[in-house]
């Protein structure tokens, strides 16, 4: 190990900062937040720098560094562009036995500041030891993914808790044991989210009466696992078991923990299908056994996933629950084809409806679709189009009205076709284009941009 992490205490203590310009800044900054009262010494200083010491009990003096500056401080920090400035704060400050950074200069220094994740209490630190701060900010990205930002106040929580937990429970193994399992428990999200009452009933219960189930129903987004929120990732790496549907792509799926047992819970159009109420009941009954499970569902659980039954159920149950929303399949595969939904000059308005709706037919109010100007956009229409494209026509809406038909949107294997109300039927047939697919209707439609589009 060739440094030794520690976590330095600079609440009200001096320390001094070498240098005016934006290195200078950012070292200012960590140091502020720490609580440092910062002695600002540089012949001249940033306008922004210079605001953030403007209050509080920082000083800034206006001239060249002098040993003298390091009276009285507990950290000396060198951000200059002056070889013989550094060289010199570095020299006196380890004459003084008081630690020095040289920013960007490791064999000048005798600390470095490593990359924080800051979710206080909780703070996370990551380092190279200047061998590559590239490397380093990567790790941190990832570890920003991975820390949940909700841990905070699970901290506090617990730090506020502590004292309560030992008078109420004097053996040391016995509030261990009851700690881990209510970091396990629902009670941890709650506090998570601020919910302290429900976290104390969790934290506190020694009876084993407390079920330790919940439920995550997680939107999977529609379909490239890099539109994947922070938190989804945060929950699918917590859940024991992952009931999926047909529209959670392959990629999706890979990003769950590898251990958790995954069961595949999909509707397919003419195919054998789970019943929605089977599904209730079985999310019901995993949690009551004790899992952690993982509803995902592809696009957002409530833009047509029933993800407001699978929640009644829950609740009627009263089994804990987080939703997690994600990028509904319209706005995901709309932005990927490069065709805007809403546009000032094409349309004021969209609408998002099912072709395929609870009973099988498309039975909708179609003389609110007639008006140009707004965008229509179809899930689940492909069997129907059809009858979509004769519907909006026989009520009003202009027959060369554009049309694109997104095929697997957002995934490697994405295809979009266009035409008109009048002519999409014979080119999808022409096309064979594979389900799922997403229908959008409306004068936005002509500003698809084709194969001039490039997508990451």
């Amino acid at each position: 190990m060739d440094y030794l992490p520690l976590f330095f205490n600079l609440g009200g203590r001096h320390c001094l900062l070498v240098g005016g310009g934006e290195v200078a800044l950012r070292k200012a900054e960590l140091l502020v937040r720490a609580g440092a009262c910062v002695r600002l010494v540089a012949p001249a200083v940033d306008q922004d720098l210079a605001m953030l010491l403007a209050n509080g009990p920082h000083t800034i003096d206006s001239r060249t560094y002098r040993p003298a500056d390091l009276d009285g401080v507990v950290l000396a920090v060198s951000a200059t562009d002056d070889p013989a400035v550094n060289e010199a704060v570095s020299r006196d400050a380890a004459a003084r036995q008081i630690p020095v950074n040289v920013v960007d200069q490791p064999d000048l220094c005798t600390v470095i500041f490593p990359a924080i994740v800051d979710r206080s209490p909780v703070i996370a630190a990551v380092s190279t030891g200047g061998a590559s701060p590239v490397l380093t900010r990567q790790l941190r990205e990832l570890l920003e993914s991975l820390v949940s930002d909700g841990v905070g106040r699970l901290a506090a929580y617990l730090g506020e808790r502590r004292q309560a937990l030992k008078k109420t429970f004097s053996d040391v193994s016995q509030r261990r044991r009851l700690t881990e399992a209510f970091l396990a428990s629902p009670g941890a999200r709650a506090a998570e989210s601020g919910d302290f009452e429900t976290a104390d009933a969790y934290l506190f219960d020694d009876s084993g009466d407390v079920s330790t189930g919940e439920v995550y129903l997680v939107g999977a987004g529609p379909g490239d696992p890099d539109l994947l929120t922070l938190k989804a990732l945060q929950l699918m790496q917590k859940a024991d078991v992952v009931l999926y549907d047909s529209l959670v792509s392959p990629g999706v799926l890979d990003r769950v923990r590898r251990d958790a047992r995954k069961q595949y819970v999909g509707k397919v159009a003419g195919a054998a299908s789970t019943e929605q109420e089977s599904i209730n009941d079985l999310l019901v009954r995993l949690a009551r056994s004790g899992e952690r499970v993982l509803r995902l569902k592809g696009g957002d659980p409530f833009i047509f996933g029933r993800g407001g039954e699978e929640i009644a159920a829950l609740i009627t149950e009263s089994i804990p629950f987080t939703v997690v929303p994600g990028i509904t399949a319209a706005n995901g595969c709309a932005a990927y084809a490069g065709i805007p939904l809403t546009h000032r000059e094409h349309s004021q308005s969209v609408r998002f409806v099912t072709g395929h709706p609870k009973n099988g037919e498309v039975h909708l109010e179609w003389q609110e679709f007639a008006h140009a100007n707004q965008t229509i956009v179809f899930y689940m229409g492909l069997g129907g189009l059809a009858n979509i494209c004769k519907h909006l026509i026989e009520y009003g809406r202009d027959p060369d009205t554009p049309v694109a038909i997104i095929s697997k949107g957002t995934t490697p294997e994405q295809k979009v076709v266009t035409g008109t109300l009048s002519t999409i039927v014979d080119i999808v047939v022409s096309s064979e284009i594979a389900r799922p697919t997403l229908t959008i209707v409306g004068e936005v439609v002509s500003l698809y941009p084709g194969e001039k589009l490039s997508r990451n």
